[in-house]
């Protein structure tokens, strides 16, 4: 078995794509995952399971179609193991995430589109925000002033 955290974009925001935790956890209960957590109605969860990333990413993508009235355009699904997760803390840039008093540090991870093209959509101002490309990731820090 593998520990998996299951990312998925699209759900639960501005009252589009509702989906009830304990429903998301019925339904992958009934794929066969074991050990499922979700943190708030966010979309995200951790469970453990035999199969692989991209097994795991097509069946739950499915099922949630199937089980959910979903806008099924705007539902992607990030699967990374504890091993991917730990490396996007491991090589965080120098400082981020360290001074949660000052500054608002995010993790935006990447779908469909690589850390070259997506740096170029933000437009950080000097002395405010600051943007670092990572592997499969874009960091992110705002003064919280």
């Amino acid at each position: 078995m593998h520990t998996y955290v299951i990312l998925l974009r699209g759900i639960n925001v501005g009252g589009k794509n509702i989906v009830p935790m304990a429903n998301l956890v019925t339904c992958l209960e009934q794929l066969g995952f074991v050990h499922i957590s979700t943190y708030i109605a966010s979309g995200n969860v951790i469970l453990q399971s035999s199969k692989n990333e991209a097994d795991i990413k097509v069946q739950i993508e499915g099922a949630l179609i199937q089980s959910f009235r979903l806008d099924s355009d705007l539902i992607k699904v990030l699967v990374l193991s504890r091993e991917q997760l730990q490396g996007v803390i491991d090589h965080k840039p120098q400082g981020f995430g360290e001074q949660p008093d000052k500054y608002h540090s995010d993790v935006i991870f990447l779908m469909n589109i690589d850390e070259a093209e997506s740096i170029t959509i933000f437009n950080p101002r000097e002395g405010v925000d600051m943007v670092w490309a990572g592997d499969g990731v874009v960091y992110s820090q705002r003064l919280s002033a």
